[in-house]
């Protein structure tokens, strides 16, 4: 398996992602949650969650999974090395949480579904996103998409704009972050149809029936999926789709996209570079932190404390 030591988020992270983020830092609302969600939902309570409720993988604890992820953290170049858990969850689903000390977390569904290199795939893919600095932003989305109308009754109406258009903001950065988690896998695998084919087992794999899934035609579903674009209408569905026109707005692209995304980038120079050493390396190994960084902690929570007060004035006046 390759290696690409002192590698930065820069060097593979989708330009869809980078987009996303500019746009949701940029929306009004943003600085507010950021700095609730520094004050009162930081990363610790979930560490003490798992550590309470999982499995914490190591060299006696599914020492095969362990090996697996010590060899995507060796290729992804990451230290401080994550924590990996185990939960009891027949959901087929993986996650990444934390800054500081940051976690994967596998279910034991998709443990029973994917075979080994397509669960070295996933583990690979949830450290890209600790690789990119992630894990803040996506926590950050899913605690303001929870509480949007408490924020709404503590600042007089800010709340209107945050469950509007940084809502919006946040799910449309969330799906694009997947496409450089989707990167980080392949780089870890250099085996984009492996990428590909795990991806086709989490959107509707089985076990028994494991033998009849076909990659090749799966690519020719993706292909076509892109087709649909040549009728207007269907460009509009697709839209609806993903923004809630017919239930909850999507947390993660479609699988025939990511394949088609993914693909595109397998065969682009950029990666061809990548693979052959010539990429973005940082001084110091390891992953980018994301903003607010550790050291801008005090900082948000002074400008907090400076609106409560301002906050409480108003309310007196």
């Amino acid at each position: 398996m390759p290696d690409y030591p002192g590698l930065t988020r820069d060097a593979f992270r989708h330009p869809l992602d980078q987009q996303a983020e500019e746009a949701l830092r940029s929306v009004p609302g943003f600085d507010l949650v950021a700095r609730k969600f520094v004050e009162f939902m930081y990363e610790r309570p979930q560490y003490v969650s798992l550590m309470g409720n999982a499995v914490q993988v190591g060299p006696q604890q599914y020492s095969t999974l362990y090996q697996q992820f010590r060899r995507a953290v060796r290729a992804l170049d990451l230290s401080p090395e994550p924590s990996l858990f185990v939960a009891q969850n027949p959901t087929v689903n993986s996650y990444s949480i934390g800054e500081e000390h940051p976690c994967v977390v596998v279910n034991t569904g998709l443990l029973d579904l994917l075979s080994d290199d397509e669960v070295y795939t996933v583990i690979a893919h949830e450290l890209g996103h600790v690789k990119c600095g992630h894990t803040t932003l996506t926590q950050m989305a899913l605690w303001a998409m929870s509480t949007a109308s408490v924020i709404g009754e503590l600042t007089f109406g800010i709340g209107n704009v945050v469950g509007s258009g940084l809502i919006y903001a946040f799910y449309e950065w969330r799906r694009m972050a997947e496409l450089s988690a989707d990167r980080a896998a392949l780089l870890a695998t250099d085996d984009w149809r492996l990428v590909s084919q795990t991806m086709m087992r989490v959107a509707g794999g089985s076990s028994r029936f494991a033998h009849e899934l076909n990659l090749d035609a799966f690519e020719r579903q993706a292909d076509a999926y892109q087709n649909l674009d040549e009728d207007g209408l269907s460009q509009i569905y697709k839209f609806l789709l993903y923004n809630g026109g017919q239930g909850p707005m999507l947390s993660h692209p479609f699988p025939v996209d990511r394949v088609h995304h993914l693909k595109a980038w397998a065969h682009h120079e950029e990666y061809q570079q990548i693979r052959q050493g010539n990429y973005r390396r940082s001084p110091a190994n390891g992953s980018v932190p994301v903003d607010p960084a550790p050291s801008d902690i005090d900082r948000l929570r002074q400008e907090l404390a400076d609106l409560q007060q301002e906050l409480d004035r108003l309310r007196r006046s």
